[in-house]
């Protein structure tokens, strides 16, 4: 039997941190490690415990989960974290994918949203929803320089079968599952994340994924 995927909880709301645990401690293949109520003790909690995934709130006291992303990608770059955020911090959301954070959670979302999405990120993959990445990279387009945004387009250029394989990793498919459907190998398709990576000028799947729901690449 395969143990359970450890997580941790951080966010400064107790009624928040309680409704996350109603639903982790319904799960068999979860197992909460506890709950931190900002940035800096989620960081020594990571240290002491391990957890495979933390679920990270953005506006804390003392530490904010930005600030705490960033250190966690430089200190535990093997934990995922999972971003939680509301419909108005879109702006942050992506900063922090771009930070790399393997995904994100509504703090409303429901509880298979909630266990799919901390599965995938254990398993090294990602889960988003493209409509909601579309809007938010909407609202930071629009404040940059149009010279600017002209620019970095014109310099990207994905081919068909990288863009069809970062569509399938944007469902959530793994590399076996997009290798499965497409009849190629998981080395192939490392491979072809790997240039698109190199293309986008990013090292993660979901400030890739990120970048392509703004470019509109995911419809």
């Amino acid at each position: 039997m395969n143990e359970p995927i450890r997580v941790l909880i951080t966010d400064d709301h107790f009624i928040v941190r309680q409704g996350l645990r109603l639903v982790l401690n319904t799960a068999d293949d979860v197992e909460l490690l506890g709950e931190a109520e900002n940035g800096e003790e989620a960081l020594q909690m990571a240290s002491e415990q391990q957890p495979q995934v933390i679920l990270m709130d953005l506006r804390m006291p003392i530490m904010d989960g930005l600030t705490a992303i960033e250190q966690l990608r430089a200190s535990h770059p093997h934990i995922a974290v999972i971003i939680l955020t509301t419909y108005n911090e879109d702006e942050m959301m992506l900063r922090g994918l771009k930070l790399g954070a393997r995904g994100y959670l509504l703090k409303d979302t429901d509880r298979d949203t909630l266990l799919d999405t901390i599965r995938a990120a254990a398993r090294g993959e990602s889960l988003f929803k493209p409509e909601i990445l579309e809007r938010a990279f909407a609202a930071e387009e629009a404040n940059k320089p149009l010279i600017n945004r002209t620019a970095q387009d014109s310099s990207i250029d994905l081919t068909p079968r990288e863009l069809e394989v970062l569509r399938s990793a944007a469902t959530g498919e793994r590399n076996k599952e997009i290798a499965y459907r497409l009849d190629i190998s998981a080395r192939t398709v490392k491979a072809h994340l790997t240039s698109v990576y190199n293309k986008l000028g990013v090292d993660s799947r979901g400030a890739a994924i990120a970048i392509a729901a703004q470019k509109g690449w995911l419809d």
